[in-house]
């Protein structure tokens, strides 16, 4: 029996908090298209691809009837296309061969009506294949040329260290994706993260990709709800942090319950294996759903003030505590997401002086999703590029969780400036980046040495 209590609640999660699924992602293996005629390959991808998604979109539209919950997102994960690289990168055209894989991906997730597909990707955290070289080659280029396409690199994890030249290279290419969509404020970078102990089952763009330790074909669920948890700490003010902790846990795994079913039900329709459920926070710009307007609810007078990093610290922990406990399987990046651009919260902390790159960096130490859409100055340098994202790797690496760097240098404009992205992407203001320059330290190359995290065997 359901309680009058226990149905308002629902009623007011669906309708007037707008709980949802952000995304759906279907993972899929593409080793099974490899073909040395790169134009049978990319008919194999495409021919793969359209018909997981045809699939995906039926059971997606009989699941939102069914239960009301709308599921924002429809996406695609696929195989490091990296590794499809191989047999062609000592080919003249291997970077040729790697825009026409993207350009197959990219209509494939047209014309199958998948939102975003990711897997534009390369793992080179303890240094680089010809097949790695070649995609990282292209990323620009595919990255201004497609509109679907995303792309991850993996530079770093606990295990192996950092890779610093593959930073510098990740550096060079985020500056180039900028001038290449310098038309549009350089947000084919939007598209790009660099990643340290990146998850091969992460539904969330554009870090998604499928791994080789996945099944054929998995459905992995990203769940929403940022709005739903800012109606209950605002209700709540009397409590204290512990009672506060108590009451977001509970909440979470009510949130994440309705992901575990809707997911399930999506892979037994589509009749492949449900993998896991992501339990971030995703914001967006509308209003309600703001990450840094559910810490200062919590008490803060602006995201970024002292106490931030605490602040978050609980909401993150305390969703992954009710999260794990409603769902069989948690993966991804399971965290609070502070993507500045895409939460109006912190975009008006930004404007106010509440918020900078640093105090950014301190609040990845306890989140997942890292340095997420920053806008910087367009002259910032690769070489300063490669700093932030060595800084953010190192506490990924150091504190053994994942996390990247999603950066726009937009050309031409100046810290202090504000930029339009337009749509989902949001809007935001030019954040400084430091004067001082480590050009030295990043042209030295190599690796950083995994740290010691216990000197037991």
């Amino acid at each position: 029996m359901y309680t009058p209590e226990e149905i308002v609640e629902t009623y007011e999660m669906l309708s007037l908090q707008h709980l949802n699924i952000r995304t759906i992602t279907v993972g899929i293996n593409l080793l099974g298209c490899l073909d040395k005629d790169p134009n049978r390959l990319k008919r194999n991808i495409y021919t793969k691809v359209v018909e997981t998604a045809l699939r995906l979109n039926k059971a997606v539209k009989e699941v939102e009837a069914k239960y009301g919950v709308e599921i924002v997102n429809k996406r695609i994960a696929v195989t490091p296309i990296a590794i499809l690289l191989e047999p062609f990168a000592e080919e003249s055209d291997a970077s040729k061969i790697g825009l026409e894989l993207a350009t197959a991906l990219d209509n494939a997730a047209e014309d199958g009506g998948i939102d975003y597909i990711g897997g534009y990707s390369a793992l080179v955290h303890k240094g680089f294949t010809k097949g790695d070289l070649t995609l990282i080659q292209s990323i620009s280029e595919v990255l201004s040329s497609t509109n679907r396409v995303c792309s991850c690199v993996n530079i770093a994890s606990t295990r192996t260290g950092i890779n610093v030249d593959a930073a510098l290279k990740m550096g060079e290419v985020i500056k180039k994706t900028s001038e290449l969509t310098a038309d549009r404020k350089g947000v084919g970078c939007a598209k790009l993260v660099t990643f340290a102990n990146a998850p091969e089952d992460n539904p969330f763009m554009p870090g998604a990709y499928h791994g080789l330790g996945e099944p054929e074909v998995s459905v992995n669920v990203g769940i929403s709800g940022p709005a739903v948890i800012r109606a209950i700490v605002e209700k709540n003010q009397d409590l204290d942090l512990r009672q506060l902790a108590d009451l977001v846990k509970r909440t979470a795994f009510k949130v994440t319950r309705v992901g575990e079913l809707l997911g399930r039900e999506v892979a037994k329709l589509m009749d492949v294996q449900f993998s896991t459920v992501d339990l971030s926070l995703a914001p967006t710009p509308k209003q309600g759903e703001s990450i840094a307007n559910i810490l200062e609810a919590m008490g803060l007078e602006r995201c970024g003030a002292p106490g931030t990093t605490a602040a978050l610290m609980l909401l993150t922990d305390a969703v992954k505590k009710g999260g794990s406990m409603a769902t069989t399987f948690v993966g991804g990046l399971s965290g609070a997401f502070i993507p500045v651009s895409e939460d109006a919260g912190m975009v008006e902390a930004v404007r106010a002086g509440a918020l900078n790159l640093e105090k950014l960096e301190a609040m990845t130490a306890v989140c997942s999703a890292g340095l997420d859409m920053i806008a910087v100055p367009g002259d910032t340098p690769a070489e300063t590029l490669a700093g932030i994202i060595l800084d953010e790797a190192a506490i990924c690496v150091s504190n053994d969780k994942p996390g990247g760097v999603r950066i726009i240098p937009v050309p031409h404009a100046k810290a202090g400036e504000y930029v339009d992205f337009g749509g989902l992407l949001g809007s935001t203001v030019v954040m400084e980046v430091s004067r001082f320059r480590s050009d030295r330290f990043v042209r030295r190359g190599g690796q950083i040495p995994a740290p010691i995290h216990s000197f037991r065997g």
